[in-house]
């Protein structure tokens, strides 16, 4: 490899990036390019998704992330002074850098959240193993010293840098997009590069894939603030210039500095993290005091079910099959998670809160029964255990679980209490811009009238999966809009190139994870 983007914004930018990451991937593949970074703004949401495609696509993923950096400490929230964050790119060389990156970006949210979620300096120098830094755009620390006529300063964060990070792991970020400053700011990093011999590394502030798709990440930022393409007061890149360039045109931006543009490539070397997948890290089941062996407690447990359920004379067959059960749990390594669920199933019906009876799978399985986890006599059903938990399963078993929806509030407060609210996370949901909501998104962007989007969307049938090209072939009305109108068909045509990006994060209301090391 003799270049790599090292500074790209996927779709989990939210409202701003727009690189769908299974474009991006098949574009830099098509170039040539063997290994890419994602540096999404403050989040990893699509670390994963994009590691995993990368990796059927034959390319090198590089985690990464553009962090948001507080001016004085994290916990400062004076208005007027500390909305003043900067940029900053991490990226992992190794599973050191990525725990720290995690650590960062957690800590970032649940210390640090100040219009962004923000880290400060003295939390960078103590999580700065394993990463490699980039000093940032043009909203990065040292540009914006070097803009303030802060030269001094600027050199000054440079060094620092370099310290925390050591020489080999901090570069200094040349970028031309043609953005007002940027010369400015080059013309102060390359200063500081000869003065210190810090490394120079050249990248692409990559919001889209294409040059082209300028015009579709403008009408993001405008559906993210809430203005229109016709505000010109809007926020907006005054550029086209965001876009996955060859390497040609990336070593044509600074042709008197090809180290610049070969520094990229001996970065991506020396980022090897890899995802594990297929392994389960199960959180520990608190055990009462005088226990220490999880699997006794579990049969103790399950034995008094078995009594509770089936009277002091159950049948020999029954506490064979609870036995066969048993053992088929401890060798598959499921004991605690069956103690945890039973656990705040029982602390659930306990206090009177609703809980559902236990479907699919699971009702196969009396340990289930015996615990409380389900109330479906297996035995009575003739139910196959196996249909549940088998060592041909590669997945974990799958309980599903109802509670009282006013009170499911209850169960989560009470596994927070039991486990600690630092190894307790609810998951996260995207909300992504589907058909119609991709059109009346996109139609206030482009200061189109509420009336005529809602005339457009209700054109788009309603079925589950339902894209806006297959509208515009099942849908007569929608074609004939399209095809007789070139405005609604520049709408339609925006709402198609922006349709299933993720629009928003929420809080999935039944989603959660316990974890045994602390959740970041």
């Amino acid at each position: 490899m003799s270049f790599v983007h090292l500074h790209v914004h996927s779709e989990f930018s939210l409202l701003d990036g727009a690189c769908r990451i299974g474009k991006m991937v098949d574009r830099v593949k098509a170039m040539g390019q063997t290994a890419v970074a994602v540096t999404d703004h403050g989040v990893m949401y699509g670390a994963v998704s994009f590691y995993k495609a990368a990796r059927a696509a034959g390319i090198k993923p590089i985690i990464g992330c553009e962090v948001y950096v507080a001016p004085r400490e994290r916990t400062d929230r004076e208005h007027g002074i500390d909305c003043a964050y900067t940029h900053l790119i991490l990226l992992c060389k190794n599973r050191e850098g990525y725990r720290n990156l995690c650590y960062l970006v957690s800590a970032g949210f649940t210390e640090g959240f100040y219009i962004k979620p923000r880290i400060d300096w003295a939390l960078l120098r103590e999580y700065a193993g394993g990463l490699v830094c980039l000093s940032g755009c043009i909203a990065g620390a040292i540009p914006q010293m070097i803009l303030s006529h802060d030269y001094e300063g600027a050199k000054a964060k440079a060094l620092e840098l370099s310290d925390i990070f050591g020489p080999e792991d901090f570069y200094l970020e040349l970028q031309k997009h043609g953005i007002p400053g940027e010369e400015e700011a080059n013309l102060g990093l390359l200063r500081i590069h000869r003065e210190t011999g810090i490394p120079v590394v050249v990248t692409n502030d990559a919001h889209y894939v294409n040059k082209e798709d300028a015009y579709y990440q403008d009408v993001l930022m405008c559906i993210q603030t809430g203005k229109t393409v016709d505000d010109a007061e809007r926020m907006r890149f005054e550029t086209q210039e965001l876009y996955l360039k060859s390497e040609a045109e990336m070593r044509g931006l600074f042709p008197d500095y090809p180290e610049a543009a070969d520094n990229t490539a001996a970065i991506a070397e020396r980022c090897g993290f890899d995802f594990t997948f297929g392994h389960y890290y199960l959180p520990r089941f608190a055990l009462p005091e005088g226990w220490t062996d999880s699997f006794g407690y579990l049969k103790k447990l399950c034995a008094e079910g078995l009594e509770r359920r089936f009277g002091p004379a159950a049948a020999p067959e029954i506490g064979a099959q609870l036995d066969y059960e048993l053992n088929m749990i401890r060798d598959m390594g499921f004991v605690d998670y069956f103690l945890i669920v039973g656990d705040f199933i029982g602390y659930a019906k306990g206090r009177g809160i609703p809980v559902g009876p236990g479907r699919g799978s699971a009702a196969g399985s009396l340990v289930s029964y015996c615990l409380g986890i389900t109330d479906i006599d297996p035995i009575k059903y003739n139910l196959y255990f196996e249909r549940f938990l088998n060592p041909e399963r590669v997945s974990m078993p799958d309980i599903d679980i109802d509670f009282c929806v006013r009170r499911r509030g209850e169960v989560i407060d009470y596994v927070n209490q039991k486990y600690g609210a630092d190894h307790v996370a609810q998951i996260v949901p995207f909300g992504t811009m589907a058909a119609r909501a991709a059109i009346r998104d996109t139609g206030r962007a482009l200061n189109i009238s509420y009336a005529e989007c809602d005339a457009v969307a209700k054109q788009v049938p309603f079925a589950l999966g339902m894209t806006l090209d297959e509208a515009l072939r099942l849908s007569r009305p929608l074609r004939e809009m399209y095809d007789g109108d070139e405005r609604l068909r520049g709408l339609i045509d925006t709402a198609r190139a922006l349709e299933g990006m993720p629009r928003h994060a929420s809080t999935h209301a039944a989603g959660v994870v316990i974890t045994k090391e602390p959740v970041y």
